[in-house]
């Protein structure tokens, strides 16, 4: 089940290893992210383990193992919710894909994630690192964005001399508001959000590690401090729900089950919720009159300009409480377009066509609407991809995460080939710190951001050269000359000196590579 995870982080390790992209990691993720294995040990050994956040009056002595999580009167109803996905991802596979067996393990062509390990109580959740999203105050300005606790599934009683891997391909992240009420200090002064991002800053240039970093963290004036369980919005699961090892007939493929639970204060549990942008494509599908008002809605000009930055929120009523996002594969088909249509063999129907987006230009061009990213309909086409939870996870993720962590559970945790997070995310990190810089002087922040599979301009100086960007490995745009059929929307996604934009057959997007002659 957890091959092709180690398969690609293994990749991603080497690639990163070489002289050309000997990387920023540490640099890029300084102010806006906790990932030293050590400081992590310590911090999930105390309030930040996953018993004490769910269960603060829990006591701190033994971890909660999962047959106690989902024993919590609390975790009810998403362990029923998450059984219902199973049950339904087993039945569309049978009716979709007859011939192939699918089940628990090895003698299965689609292998089934044990759930017995969901609750086992030989597994639990670690603390696999915290991440500061106060780019996110958009959607909730009053809360200042959020703080997420990520956290991986592990085997609790793995012998170190075992070649099984004690980590299980599922993370939960528990999401928390970055200013809950009441909004004060212990010292009873009023927290601010230009407060709450200055502690993250000012542990930018922290040189501590393990158990002194996870001191100065959660001390009175560090960002942990701030960090409440009372503050928790949400969790959200990615779990590889199944993996078919390559066949003669197929290459390998890995499903991922994506789902939110909302945290309800008046029931004290959590309940699934629809999952932000991520667009209910079956039922769109069967309700033309859903479909003709999605598409007003999406292509007004006021929604449009937010599609293009990013920052859109599409109404809960279009929305799914689920999502199942496979890899290896290009798109998310879930964002009923021509290309994507409905899925395999079911026809060719879709909402959004060229013709509509085109005139959506148009129309934002009439209005003097500056637009960043969408400048074509292949624009409009990946931007509304990479919005969804699952376009997002498919995109230069490792094995359909975004942040795997450093497992500090191994004998040398803080071997610096492993990568703790994708390119996406580090990508993303100069995006980050430049929001996070402007809440804390108090000004206006700029919230939109480039494409998941190429980060904006803004952040080019620090990330010129690196995979990220133009260096290689990163995702390019192969330009024909001064051919009218450049999509305008890509036409800066070049690669730096020395490097050429490598394509497969008549494809136009690909990969920086050293040129060949």
């Amino acid at each position: 089940m957890s091959f092709p995870l180690r398969f690609l982080v293994v990749a991603f390790s080497a690639l990163c290893a070489l002289p050309v992209c000997a990387g920023p990691e540490k640099a890029l993720e300084r102010g806006t992210a906790v990932t030293d294995p050590l400081a992590l040990r310590e911090l999930d050994r105390g309030r930040f383990g996953l018993g004490r956040i769910l269960a603060p009056a829990r006591s701190a002595d033994a971890p909660l193992d999962n047959a106690q999580l989902f024993a919590m009167p609390a975790m009810g109803a998403a362990k029923t919710a998450i059984d219902a996905e199973f049950e339904r991802y087993v039945a569309r596979h049978k009716q979709a894909l007859p011939g192939e067996t699918i089940g628990v393990g090895d003698a299965f062509a689609f292998q089934l994630f044990d759930r017995a390990q969901l609750v086992s109580a030989d597994t639990r959740f670690v603390l696999a690192g915290i991440v500061n999203r106060m780019d996110r105050a958009y959607v909730a300005p009053a809360n200042c964005g959020e703080i997420r606790l990520i956290y991986r599934l592990t085997r609790s009683n793995v012998p170190a001399a075992s070649e099984s891997p004690a980590r299980l391909p599922m993370t939960l992240n528990v999401i928390l508001r970055a200013k809950g009420e009441p909004a004060i200090d212990r010292d009873g002064r009023p927290i601010t959000c230009a407060a709450v991002a200055q502690r993250w800053l000012a542990i930018e240039n922290l040189s501590q590690t393990g158990r002194d970093l996870a001191a100065r963290l959660q001390a009175k004036d560090g960002p942990l401090d701030l960090v409440m369980p009372e503050n928790i919005d949400r969790i959200e699961i990615n779990l590889q729900i199944a993996h078919a090892p390559k066949s003669k007939t197929r290459d390998f493929r890995t499903d991922y089950l994506l789902k939110v639970f909302r945290f309800n204060a008046q029931t004290r549990a959590f309940a699934e919720a629809p999952m932000e942008n991520q667009i209910d494509r079956e039922r769109i599908l069967a309700d033309a009159g859903l479909a003709r008002e999605l598409k007003a809605w999406l292509l007004d000009p006021v929604h449009f300009a937010e599609l293009d930055r990013g920052t859109v929120l599409i109404p809960e009523k279009f929305l799914a409480k689920a999502a199942v996002a496979p890899t290896p594969v290009g798109f998310v088909p879930s964002n009923l377009l021509p290309e994507f249509g409905l899925s395999e063999g079911e026809g060719s129907g879709f909402v959004f066509g060229e013709s509509d987006v085109i005139a959506a230009l148009k129309k934002a061009a009439g209005e003097a609407t500056s637009l960043q990213n969408i400048r074509s309909f292949g624009g409009f086409q990946r931007r509304l991809n990479d919005v969804t939870c699952a376009g997002c996870h498919q995109t230069r993720g490792i094995g359909g995460f975004h942040f795997p962590g450093v497992d500090w559970m191994a004998a040398k945790p803080s071997n610096s080939t492993v990568v703790p997070a994708s390119p996406h995310f580090f990508g993303d990190q100069s995006r980050r710190r430049d929001i996070l810089a402007a809440l804390g002087e108090a000004r206006t922040p700029d919230y939109s951001r480039g494409f998941a599979s190429r980060p904006q301009l803004r952040g080019a100086k620090e990330l010129a050269g690196s995979e990220y960007s133009d260096g290689w490995g990163a995702h390019c745009y192969r330009l024909m000359g001064k051919s009218a059929s450049n999509d305008a929307s890509f036409r800066n996604w070049a690669c730096a000196r020395g490097l050429a934009c490598q394509t497969s057959g008549t494809a136009r997007m690909g990969m920086c590579f050293v040129k060949t002659r």
